[in-house]
C-alpha cells in the first residue's frame, strides 16, 4: 500500500514509521510511506501555510494554495483516497480500519492551528476523528490511523491470527493473556490454560471476551455475533451481577 502524509511537521513521523512493525513492513515493501512538507509548496515569500480567518476570530487557518499544490504534486492523477484528520470526522473504528486496509493508495492531510480552509475539503474523500477531543494538530491522529489500518494488511503482522483475535475484531474485547512463569508473586495463571485441552481453552477465552465486554463496553454486544451458548453465558453473568447487588 502507498501512503502519503501531508504535514508542516515532517520531523514528527520518523520514529513511529521507521521502527517496530511499521518499520519492518516498510523494509519488506508492504508499505510505501512518504512524508511531504506542505510548506515546500507555499508560493508566499516566507513560505507561510496559514493566515488569519475571514470574519475574525482567534487563531490561524491553513491556506488552500499550499495544500492544493502539495496534493496536486503528490497525487496528480487523483488516484489516492484522501483523508483529513479532524475531530469533526467520523469516528475511527475497527470497521473503518478494515475498510481502509484494502485501498491501494491513501493520502492523509494533517491539519494544524485552527484547522483548514473549508475549500480544501472539496479535495478530500473522507474526514476521520480518533476521538472526541482536540489536539494541536493532525500528526498524532495520522500516526494512530496508519498504525490501526496498516496492521490489517496481509504480511504486516507476523501472524494473520494476531489481528483476528484482537479486541474489536468481532465486536468483543480480547480475552486476558498470560505467559511464563505460571506463578508470579502468588498470582497463578488460570489452570485451564495449562491443561492442553484446546476446546476448553477456546471456551474459556470466548467467555472471558464476553465477560470483559459486558463489564467494560456493553454497547459493543449489540453488534457482536453471539451464539446461543454465548447468550446463555451472558444470562449467567447478569444473574451473578443481580445476586451481588442484592
Amino acid at each position: 500500500m502507498k501512503i502519503d502524509i501531508l504535514t508542516t511537521f515532517t520531523e514528527m513521523f520518523g520514529g513511529v514509521f521507521g521502527t517496530s512493525i511499521l518499520g519492518r513492513a516498510t523494509d519488506k515493501g508492504i508499505l510505501d510511506i512518504s512524508i511531504h512538507n506542505i510548506r515546500d509548496y507555499s508560493e508566499s515569500k516566507h513560505k507561510n501555510t496559514d493566515d488569519y480567518t475571514f470574519g475574525g476570530g482567534a487563531g490561524m487557518v491553513m491556506m488552500p494554495q499550499p495544500v492544493y499544490s502539495c496534493i496536486d504534486s503528490v497525487d496528480p492523477n487523483h488516484d489516492a483516497y484522501c483523508i483529513y484528520m479532524s475531530p469533526k470526522g467520523r469516528p475511527l473504528t475497527q470497521d473503518v480500519a478494515r475498510e481502509l486496509s484494502v485501498k491501494p493508495h491513501i493520502l492523509i492531510l494533517c491539519g494544524h492551528y485552527e484547522g483548514i480552509d473549508e475549500r480544501i475539503m472539496q479535495r478530500m474523500d473522507d474526514e476521520i476523528s480518533i476521538g472526541d477531543y482536540v489536539l494541536t494538530g493532525g500528526e498524532l491522529p495520522a500516526m494512530v490511523l496508519v498504525d490501526c489500518f496498516a496492521r490489517l494488511i496481509d504480511g504486516v503482522l507476523g501472524s494473520d491470527a494476531s489481528a483476528k483475535d484482537e479486541s474489536f475484531s468481532d465486536n468483543l474485547l480480547e480475552y486476558p493473556q498470560y505467559t511464563r512463569p505460571a506463578v508470579f508473586r502468588d498470582m497463578a495463571v488460570p489452570e485451564v490454560l495449562l491443561n492442553g485441552n484446546h476446546a476448553e481453552i477456546a471456551k474459556w477465552r470466548r467467555e472471558q471476551s464476553i465477560r470483559l465486554t459486558y463489564e467494560r463496553r456493553p454497547e459493543l454486544l449489540k453488534r457482536a455475533d453471539l451464539t446461543r451458548k454465548d447468550l446463555q453465558y451472558m444470562e449467567r453473568l447478569k444473574s451473578r451481577e443481580q445476586e451481588n447487588n442484592e
